[in-house]
């Protein structure tokens, strides 16, 4: 049965900001608009200050504010730095009409902003549900679980995007709130699927290499370095084996250049800058294997872009990334921090010709990640 129409509003990065949680929050709008809702997306003026952010530009490369059918054209109005922006924020969503608010919840930097919005809104009689990647940062600082705790309680309901988020939320932000789980939906805006041929050939790989994908932005604790370290390994046994890195570095790119530079010449590319949508697609449909070698993690949007292009994936065993990726199934799971059996995991793949089947099976396990229950959940809770 359809839920009741609602006046939705949708607070968190959209155009023109970049990346993946600007991907969901989008998609998040225009899902709820089709299934009969009236959305207002609000954005940010400023997201971060300059100062803090470790990449090279907040803003996606010629983006284009024009969408689908009833434009979902972003209000920005927040300010995270300026709190009367905060007050002007609420006051907007109030002013819209808003029977609830729906925001993302990633890091305790946004917590002040966010909580006061929350706080601010709850006191007119409108509710919010917060989408909760990660309750506790990956790389944590004082304060953090103070910070999550003055938004999350704060909320009217939150969704979990894993096991170990929903185990966060209830073992030490400790909230009194309804908290229901849904797994991290496929993205699928990045075009459609195209031969591996034509994906190397667009990118400037050889056709027969072995290749192993290092998708997203790299940051510490995604383990891009334990990688690196394993390919000495990896080379021994598959010596025309090449390393695809994709993504800006988030902070200080010295050491990953050392150990590039350490490899055999060819051995590891890194295209260092930010990978628009419409390039998506030729990474990841080049690759015969998405590695994933996280020190920590909560869930990951890279593991859900392999299954939209139904690419099997190398995972570590962390946060939420098992629950997605089942062992022998979707592909492979290995533990965290250890370059040999990260890299005894890649022989094995290349050397059983595991491609093939992990892929079959990848086509049937992407049924699991469809939208509808996470919008569902989202209403529910609304």
């Amino acid at each position: 049965m359809p839920a009741a129409r609602k006046r939705l509003a949708l607070l968190g990065p959209a155009y023109p900001y970049r990346g993946g949680i600007a991907h969901f929050l989008e998609h998040i709008g225009e899902g709820l608009r089709e299934r009969g809702h009236d959305v207002r997306v609000f954005t940010f003026t400023r997201q971060y200050p300059d100062v803090l952010f470790p990449g090279k530009t907040q803003m996606a490369p010629e983006a284009s504010s024009e969408g689908a059918e009833g434009e979902l054209i972003p209000d920005r109005v927040l300010d995270t730095l300026n709190p009367i922006s905060w007050s002007r924020t609420a006051s907007s969503i109030a002013e819209f009409g808003a029977d609830a608010l729906v925001l993302k919840y990633w890091m305790p930097f946004f917590a002040p902003a966010f909580g006061s919005i929350i706080r601010r809104l709850r006191r007119r009689g409108i509710p919010s549900v917060v989408v909760v990647d990660n309750a506790i940062p990956h790389e944590r600082r004082p304060g953090d679980i103070v910070l999550g705790r003055y938004v999350l309680r704060a909320a009217s309901g939150l969704v979990a995007m894993s096991d170990s988020v929903r185990k966060d939320i209830e073992d030490q932000i400790r909230v009194n709130v309804p908290v229901t789980q849904r797994v991290h939906p496929i993205y699928d805006n990045f075009g459609a699927h195209m031969s591996k041929q034509t994906a190397r050939a667009a990118l400037g790989i050889k056709a027969d290499v072995p290749l192993l994908l290092f998708f997203g932005f790299v940051r510490r604790y995604k383990g891009l370095d334990v990688l690196l370290r394993a390919m000495p390994r990896i080379l021994e046994q598959l010596p025309d084996a090449q390393l695809l890195i994709a993504g800006e570095s988030y902070g200080e790119a010295d050491e990953y250049r050392k150990l590039i530079a350490a490899l055999p010449g060819g051995a590891a590319r890194w295209d260092a800058d930010y990978i628009p949508d419409d390039g998506v697609g030729a990474y990841f449909c080049a690759a015969d294997v998405i590695v994933q070698p996280y020190v920590s993690a909560t869930q990951s949007g890279v593991a859900q872009i392999a299954y939209h292009f139904e690419r099997p994936m190398i995972v570590t065993n962390v946060g939420g990334l098992p629950e997605v990726v089942a062992h022998g199934e979707a592909g492979l799971v290995v533990p965290p921090s250890d370059p040999d059996a990260l890299a005894d995991a890649v022989i094995k793949y290349f050397r059983e010709r595991m491609e093939d089947a992990l892929a079959a099976r990848v086509a049937i396990e992407k049924q699991k990640f469809g939208w509808d229950p996470f919008y569902e959940a989202i209403e529910s809770l609304v």
